[in-house]
């Protein structure tokens, strides 16, 4: 159902955590990938593992600061240039922004907003004329349940998380007849390195809301990106995907 063969992806962040699930799977379904990622000390070698496990050259690894026009148009180049089109982008980096309205200084703000929000439209800028030269494709944006409910804290990363799921459905709206699909994932509490460094109270506090009573694999939000990329998700275009083990249900 999620067979991933002849698309090739660039997803950013890819190296670790969420995008380094993401990476592995898509390469185990099929796809081509360029790890576009700021981790230029790790992310070579973590390609070069991924390559010769899949005894093919299915990534290569290519450097990215998602809030450089300049250096979106090159990772496009390399997609293309190494593997013939590009027709799939997750736009997966992010960083936190955890203080509430008041704590929150404008260095904070705008280095959240800039990465999480800037970068996907940057991200999709830059790809979508790619697509349109391969005849289409499908972009999955992360959001967060942060992007649908408020939290009462982390005022910069709600506002980037909301701003992306209101972006998503804006390209999707705007390029549906060019046969490209815009969807976004809104993950709940996954066990990433970055979520190592919450507080066990706040912790605790997410998954006493959380129906299913634990935080979600990475492989698990992996699963829907990769359905959502897939041409399983063919009619699947402007929506919100939610894989939070039902946070937002209560």
């Amino acid at each position: 159902m999620n067979s991933l063969e002849g698309k090739v992806a660039i997803i950013t962040g890819g190296t670790q955590g969420l995008g380094g699930a993401y990476t592995s799977l898509f390469v185990k379904f099929g796809a081509r990938v360029v790890v576009a990622d700021m981790r230029d000390e790790e992310g070579p070698a973590n390609v070069d593992e991924i390559n010769r496990q899949a005894g093919d050259r299915r990534a290569v690894y290519c450097h990215l600061d998602v809030t450089k026009a300049a250096e979106w148009q090159h990772v496009v180049e390399v997609a293309e240039t190494e593997f013939g089109k590009l027709t799939t982008l997750v736009n997966n980096a992010g960083v936190p922004g955890r203080d509430g309205i008041e704590g929150t200084t404008e260095a904070s703000w705008a280095g959240t907003i800039n990465v999480d929000l800037k970068g996907t439209w940057l991200g999709m800028k830059y790809c979508i004329p790619a697509m349109r030269r391969a005849g289409g494709g499908s972009i999955v944006n992360t959001s967060s349940t942060s992007g649908l409910v408020g939290t009462g804290r982390g005022a910069p990363y709600c506002s980037a998380k909301g701003g992306i799921h209101a972006l998503t459905k804006t390209a999707a709206a705007q390029y549906g007849g060019e046969k490209i699909r815009v969807n976004s994932i809104h993950p709940g509490l996954v066990d990433t390195p970055r979520n190592k460094n919450i507080s066990d109270e706040w912790r605790q506090e997410m998954l006493r809301g959380t129906p299913l009573g634990r935080m979600a694999k990475p492989e698990e939000i992996a699963n829907a990106v990769a359905f959502l990329a897939s041409d399983a998700a063919s009619f699947m275009t402007g929506s919100a995907l939610i894989v939070d083990g039902g946070m937002t249900a209560i």
